[in-house]
């Protein structure tokens, strides 16, 4: 750990350096990276050594590796270069066209796979140089409020480990913003030729072996409650950990699974997956862009949501 005293002899370039040999495990071409020379790396590796109290990097035949420290570290010290290119960013107008920011979105993968496509494309046009990093978002399992199921993803977005979330959730708090994405349903993704399709009767749907997409593997989904109001149940064979790979099993298996319209209508066919109609009404909602209001206040961020909007 960096000493209180230290911190007047850190070089902010210091960290960067860092960053790039931790990420390339190699002098030569961490320099190359910088545009510095292989003895300047050195030197400030030797600087940051000193400061650390620990090598950072050793030496191997085919370059270098990181020592436990800066394994620790290395996380800490992203985080730190990520929040200051975001001040400097937007302490400068914002301006697409030439803009290198990087932006974080973060969705269910049913959802992303649905706004990304049409948002690249709009990207390589108005603003080339912008990357979109995408986080996995999924409810807390279980929770059957919808507010305290998407309470993780709203601290996330306070703690800007994101720019903005699309979640399928209208209750926030006041200190939120909601734009509205799209509007979403759900229906019966199976295989092309799949025997439900001969008989999509809500006894037959009852009958069938399902698939459930859970991250922690919990087999309970919101059909499950759906069922049981009406006194029915199903058997899930089998849970996955995102909507992708549902395609992908249903694809070859007899397997059926509830999946977003709009995330089969796009995705589906080069599985082999069709839409079926569902044999029970199991409701529509609204996908929503969701930021803290005070990051509206950022040109970047302000223009995203629009971008995503239109």
């Amino acid at each position: 750990m960096l000493h209180e005293i230290d911190l007047s002899r850190l070089d902010l370039n210091l960290l960067v350096l860092f960053e790039v040999v931790f990420e390339e495990r190699h002098v030569g071409r961490a320099a190359e990276r910088l545009n510095l020379s292989a003895s300047a790396v050195s030197h400030g590796l030797g600087r940051l050594r000193t400061l650390l109290e620990d090598p950072l990097f050793l030496k191997t035949p085919k370059g270098v590796v990181p020592t436990d420290c800066a394994e620790e570290i290395s996380g800490a010290v992203a985080d730190i270069l990520s929040r200051v290119r975001s001040v400097v960013a937007t302490a400068q107008p914002f301006n697409p066209a030439t803009s290198t920011r990087r932006f974080t979105i973060g969705s269910p993968d049913g959802v992303s796979a649905v706004f990304l496509p049409p948002l690249m494309k709009k990207l390589s046009r108005a603003a080339p140089g912008i990357a979109i990093g995408i986080r996995q978002l999924l409810p807390r399992q279980g929770e059957t409020s919808p507010v305290i199921a998407w309470k993780d993803a709203l601290a996330d977005l306070e703690a800007r480990m994101m720019d903005v979330a699309i979640v399928p959730n209208e209750e926030f708090p006041a200190r939120f913003a909601r734009q509205p994405l799209y509007r979403e349903d759900f229906i019966i993704a199976v295989r092309s030729g799949h025997p439900f399709a001969g008989d999509p009767s809500l006894s037959n749907y009852c009958a069938m072996q399902h698939l459930v997409v859970s991250q922690t593997g919990d087999p309970h989904g919101f059909v499950d409650n759906i069922l049981s109001g009406q006194g029915l149940s199903r058997r899930v064979a089998l849970t996955v950990p995102n909507f992708m790979f549902a395609l992908a099993v249903l694809a070859s298996s007899d397997l059926l699974s509830a999946l977003p319209r709009r995330f089969v209508d796009m995705h589906g066919a080069r599985f082999g997956v069709v839409a079926i109609e569902p044999p029970l009404p199991l409701g529509t909602f609204t996908l929503n862009i969701v930021t803290p209001q005070v990051a509206l206040r950022d040109g970047g961020v302000a223009w995203l949501v629009n971008l995503l909007r239109s």
